[in-house]
């Protein structure tokens, strides 16, 4: 296979990796396992050109994408739109696509990994058309994000503990809005604290990642108005493991989403696959079935995660 890398060392764990000799290593991994691969470090201003200009390119058989989630979650929905097959390398913090795809974490055993992998077909999600391989959210998580980003910090521990922070922030004053939805045709209005829709349901990690990507559903979770003891409970809850036994969240899956808010009177923010995003007061929501061809460990095929063809 001819591959692109496309590598943004701007992200977390490239910030601190010697990129000369990362690529080269790549190189070597990929040529012995009989693949052409070139490689592009660029920085993170540059990221998006880079992978838009890659994945239309007619030559390549697959691209690979190293960064954090917003630079795979932009990857992604490049390869989507063009049809190439996306590989991902793990270069962020939480790094939750990799996770629910079983690549290694580790930057350069997710090389070997990559390089004697199997193309397999995914699904995505699009929100108002904008791809995202995780989840889209309102409210308790695009605040906490929020002041976040408003906080200063220049390494992976340190947007940890600007996250914990953040977090404190958003449980001493949660966020309440109305929303009307739509899921597959069951409408309801809600007064509600938070909203997130997953590429596929959550499986049980508190980091909240869907443990497979091939389900064919949107996972769709409101949170009742929470005061700030229910926010304290709620991420007790997802840090055990049992989001499910929370009293104050509903959760529906379906193929179709469809979100009203009739009371937005001012700017309000949604946060797609970690990126923060003005939020319009309508969003559509849906689920792309196995449309998203991405190379996986060999060892996903004793997953559900569906081989297409060797890698």
């Amino acid at each position: 296979m001819r591959i692109q890398a496309i590598f943004n060392k701007d992200g977390g764990t490239f910030r601190t990796t010697d990129m000369e000799v990362y690529v080269r290593h790549a190189e070597e991994v990929f040529s012995a396992a009989g693949h052409h691969l070139d490689c592009d470090v660029v920085e993170g201003a540059d990221i998006d050109m880079a992978l838009r200009r890659c994945a239309g390119r007619t030559d390549l058989d697959a691209m690979l994408a190293g960064g954090g989630d917003g630079t795979i979650s932009a990857a992604a929905g490049f390869a989507w739109e063009s049809g190439i097959s996306l590989g991902v390398v793990p270069a962020g913090t939480m790094n939750l696509f990799a996770r629910s795809l079983r690549i290694p974490l580790n930057i350069w055993e997710a090389l070997d990994a990559l390089a004697v992998g199997t193309v397999a077909d995914a699904d995505i999600g699009s929100a108002n058309g904008r791809a995202f391989v995780q989840q889209f959210s309102a409210g308790l998580h695009a605040r906490m994000v929020r002041l976040r980003n408003a906080m200063t910090y220049s390494s992976r521990p340190g947007k940890i503990a600007a996250t914990f922070r953040a977090a404190v922030g958003v449980m001493l004053d949660p966020p309440e809005f109305e929303v009307e939805f739509d899921v597959d045709g069951v409408r309801a209005h809600r007064k509600v604290s938070a909203i997130n829709v997953s590429n596929n349901r959550f499986g049980n990690d508190p980091l909240l990642y869907a443990d497979d990507v091939t389900g064919g559903h949107l996972g769709f979770y409101v949170a009742q108005p929470l005061s700030s003891s229910g926010v304290a409970r709620l991420a007790y809850d997802i840090l055990r493991g049992r989001l499910r036994e929370n009293t104050a969240v509903t959760e529906m899956t379906g193929s179709a989403v469809d979100l009203h808010f009739p009371k937005m009177d001012r700017a309000v923010n949604c946060v797609i696959d970690g990126e923060l995003l003005p939020m319009g007061r309508d969003v559509s929501l849906r689920l792309h079935a196995g449309e998203l061809k991405v190379i996986v460990p060999k060892v996903a095929r004793q997953t559900s995660l569906t081989p297409q063809a060797a890698a």
